[in-house]
């Protein structure tokens, strides 16, 4: 049993707005046993920003964990060469360079074409009419697996998302998460000779091309379908919602005084998309008065040092002219979320301005309430809008 001072929660209204607790964590326990989770939590921003660069410590690798039994062994549960040997295959597919020379165009069409569609109609939940199709089409392209329909890559990617967060062992979600991978597994095998004959920039493509094991590689892209739908998705709904709150913001977009990308950094600092990464202790340590011993796990809870009161005035306040330099929301040591680039140039350079430019007095639509909840992974559940139709 750790030797952390003990939180409580009750997990369901953590899971509807976790905030609260983490500000009293932060300020009476910043590293905390939540017996819910059977985890110690790490809740300040430079507690996290330092240890979880201690790969000897606080370990990846997690051969028991709930990603690795539902998914494969992928680089995100990998350490040191093993981590990077196979992150350097995948990056030529998910560069700066490849972002900008090839998929930023692509994205572009996707956001066109939906809301040609969109713009007629004069109301919608953009969660699932714009946010939602958008990251999944752009998704499709990126992993290579433009034989899926839309809806399943979200569907699936949500079924994996809630499998590797179910610290409470539904056996429903495990059975949907399993009926998930099963459809990639399918969708893979079906691209592996398309693509061996017309090589892309798509992850399976540069993955088939640097000769991983093929076991590796359908792990590798599951690990990109998991996060790579929800995290811009919620982003693209989410900095809609917090603009169309707090229209001083937007004003200040509209008037050239902030860019895109800073309400997408400041919308990933306020609400992260990715709120936590779980990490395995693999020896004895001791930091912060709390012993850690081997085999304990630890869940770095990101979603809580992007509020923290030392590194961020008023951090419960979206601003999109606040330095956002300290945001650790794509994380902060060797497992610096590989997609980050694509999903800047999805949110700020595509999604946003399309959005914006295209749909006419664009509002919230107020004959239902947006709904929010989550806390390894928290978004909009629904975002109702309303817009003129000329």
């Amino acid at each position: 049993m750790s030797n952390a001072p003990h939180f409580d929660i009750d997990v369901s209204t953590f899971w509807a707005d976790p905030y609260p607790d983490f500000a009293k964590m932060r300020k009476n326990a910043p590293i905390a046993f939540v017996p819910q989770f059977g985890s110690t939590v790490f809740t300040r921003r430079d507690d996290i920003f330092s240890q979880e660069k201690r790969i000897d410590v606080f370990s990846s690798h997690q051969p028991a964990g709930l990603m690795n039994t539902l998914m494969g062994h992928n680089m995100m549960r990998k350490d040191g060469e093993a981590h990077m040997t196979e992150r350097t295959a995948m990056f030529p597919s998910v560069s700066p360079r490849t972002v900008r020379d090839t998929w930023r165009r692509q994205f572009q069409a996707h956001a066109d074409r939906i809301l040609d569609e969109l713009s007629p109609v004069g109301r919608a939940d953009l969660c699932k009419a714009f946010a939602l199709p958008l990251s999944a089409e752009c998704l499709k392209d990126i992993t290579g697996l433009t034989n899926m329909r839309y809806q399943d890559m979200d569907a699936w990617s949500q079924a994996m998302i809630d499998g590797i967060a179910n610290y409470g062992g539904n056996k429903e979600v495990e059975a949907r998460c399993h009926a998930a991978t099963t459809g990639i597994d399918a969708a893979i095998d079906d691209m592996v000779p398309v693509l061996t004959r017309h090589p892309n920039q798509s992850i399976l493509s540069v993955l088939l091309a640097a000769g991983q094991p093929m076991e590796s590689v359908r792990a590798n892209v599951k690990l990109a379908i998991s996060g790579g739908q929800n995290e811009p998705r919620d982003a693209i709904s989410g900095t809609i919602w917090a603009l169309l709150t707090h229209p001083d913001q937007l004003a200040l977009v509209r008037e050239q005084r902030a860019k895109w990308i800073d309400v997408f950094e400041e919308y990933a600092r306020w609400i992260a998309p990715i709120g936590m990464s779980p990490r395995r202790v693999a020896k004895r340590w001791s930091y912060g008065g709390v012993d850690f011993e081997p085999e304990d796990r630890v869940f770095f809870m990101f979603g809580s040092a992007n509020r923290d009161e030392s590194c961020f005035e008023n951090p419960e306040l979206f601003d999109i002219t606040r330095d956002t330099q300290k945001s650790i929301a794509f994380g902060a040591g060797p497992h610096y979320c590989a997609g980050a680039f694509a999903s800047r140039a999805m949110v700020a350079d595509v999604a946003l301005p399309s959005i914006f430019a295209r749909l006419k007095d664009l509002r919230l639509d107020h004959s239902q309430p947006v709904k929010i909840g989550g806390w390894a992974f928290r978004g909009l559940l629904n975002l109702p809008a309303a817009w003129d139709v000329s």
